[in-house]
């Protein structure tokens, strides 16, 4: 029987690419996202495949993605958790109502869907999660132009903090790991300026940003066999940024 794998921020972006690598790969998908209109136009209707429309930030959303990820399928092997909400403000232009929207989506989210999981996993076979954190924490990233403000840097930060206590506490059954990706060609940063998108490639070795199936590989990776031996990490997949 096919492994089943939960996927979040599945209409677009890494998540998008995320469920198409793995209906290639012949994985039964459970996508996840709040636009399930745009989910559905970018995902095919074939029987690998089912959707959940909900917002990662409430529990009972959460719960009732994995209920119906069982229920479809008969079980739920690995979360591949991609979605999450951006800000660019500034210090200076932040106020507390998007910093705790920001944080509530973000890191209430990742602990919410991951909890979803973990509580079929560890009652079950076990599985893999893996969550996603963000390069701009490494270099703090400011915000404006559609970078990463301090409320984006803040909760992905937590996220790392997060996995590091999850993959400890569901050890040994559940393994719990996340993807750091540096800037990707996605949505998210469609507010860059053609400068500063000038300016930041500069810092890649590789000359360039990645592109999603680069970043969604390494999830693939980390809920296989191949890395069973890998828990609490953080994989960065970020063209070298990390270092020039």
């Amino acid at each position: 029987m096919p492994k089943t794998v939960l996927v979040t921020g599945a209409a677009s972006g890494i998540g998008l690419a995320s469920a198409k690598l793995l209906l290639q790969e012949g994985y039964q998908v459970m996508a996840f996202d709040p636009q399930e209109e745009l989910m559905r136009h970018n995902l095919p209707e074939e029987d690998l495949i089912s959707f959940f429309c909900g917002d990662i930030s409430m529990s009972e959303d959460c719960s009732d993605a994995v209920a119906l990820t069982v229920k479809t399928f008969g079980q739920l092997d690995a979360l591949l958790h991609w979605g999450a909400a951006h800000s660019s403000k500034r210090w200076d232009e932040l106020d507390a109502e998007e910093f705790n929207h920001i944080m509530s989506v973000n890191v209430t989210g990742s602990f919410l869907i991951a909890q979803a999981a973990a509580r079929y996993m560890m009652a079950g076979d076990g599985g893999a999660i893996v969550l996603t954190t963000s390069t701009s924490v490494i270099f703090g990233a400011t915000g404006g132009n559609g970078q990463g403000g301090p409320a984006y840097v803040s909760s992905k930060g937590a996220i790392i903090a997060l996995n590091r206590s999850l993959a400890r506490a569901l050890a040994p059954k559940v393994r719990c790991n996340a993807v750091s990706p540096g800037l990707t060609e996605t949505p998210m940063i469609g507010g860059m300026t053609k400068k500063l998108r000038e300016d930041m490639t500069r810092r890649f070795p590789l000359g360039r940003f990645g592109i999603p199936d680069e970043i969604a590989n390494a999830g693939l990776f980390l809920i296989s066999e191949k890395a069973s031996f890998i828990t609490g990490e953080v994989i960065h997949v970020n063209g070298g940024s990390n270092f020039n």
